[in-house]
Parts: structure tokens; sequence; C-alpha cells
């Protein structure tokens, strides 16, 4: 849920929005848990779900007036290990680099990163295994 959050807002208070909207959306959509899948799949496709239509509403709400962060992944130079940016940098850079993606693609991206199986992410995105094997 968290890597969900994280590459769908990229501020720290948008991810705190995001996550508490999530944890909300999953409490009300309890009743409507009929058990056909994993519990851990239906969270992880409500939160999907939620963390998909916040990034269509922060891209309406930001047209125009910001542009998400260049990932650049053909350094011209080699860095030394001593001049490598820190771990949380490049974190930060490969979820700006996921907020870039085309939804289904970002999606793909985070769930592979969860370890979720192609039946899994199959279930969260409501497609045939057959299209992701």
């Amino acid at each position: 849920m968290l890597k969900l959050v994280r590459a769908g807002a990229a501020t720290p208070e948008d991810q705190d929005d995001l996550f508490q909207e999530v944890l909300v959306n999953v409490w009300s959509s309890i009743r409507a848990f009929r058990g056909e899948a994993k519990e851990t799949t239906w969270i992880y496709r409500v939160a999907f779900n939620t963390t998909m239509a916040w990034r269509r509403g922060e891209w309406r709400r930001r047209k125009g007036h910001e542009k998400f962060l260049k990932f650049d992944v053909s350094p011209k130079v080699q860095p030394s290990h001593v001049d490598s940016p820190p771990a949380r940098e490049i974190v930060e850079r490969l979820y700006a680099a996921i907020r870039q993606l085309p939804k289904v693609d970002a999606s793909l991206a985070l769930m592979h990163l969860d370890g979720l199986s192609y039946q899994e992410m199959a279930e969260v995105l409501g497609i045939s295994e057959t299209i992701l094997g």
C-alpha cells in the first residue's frame, strides 16, 4: 500500500493525505468484500483504485502548473561510489519516474516491486492473467 501511495503522490503531505484516503476507502468498502479474492488482493485493489483516482484528480488540478521530474536513465559519466546519490534520493527518483509512466505500466511496476504474482496482478487489474504472461 505504501508503495502505491509513494508512487501516486509526490510530496510527503500529499502522501499522508492519499494514505488516509486509502484507509478510509478500505474501511468503508469492507461490507462490499465478497471473499472471491484473498483479503490482501482485495485491499491492494482498493488501494490501487484510490491511488489512480487520486492521480487523475491531481493531474487535473495541477495541469500546467507543475512538471514531473525528469529521470535520466543514461548518465553521462559513471559516478564513483563516493559521488553516487544516497539511497533515499535514488528511491525518490524511481518513484518520480514511475509517476511519469502510463497508469497501467506504473501499476504493473508497483505490483512487481510489491512481489505480486501474475495471477494477483490480474485480479487487482481485473484482467486475464494470460495478458500479463
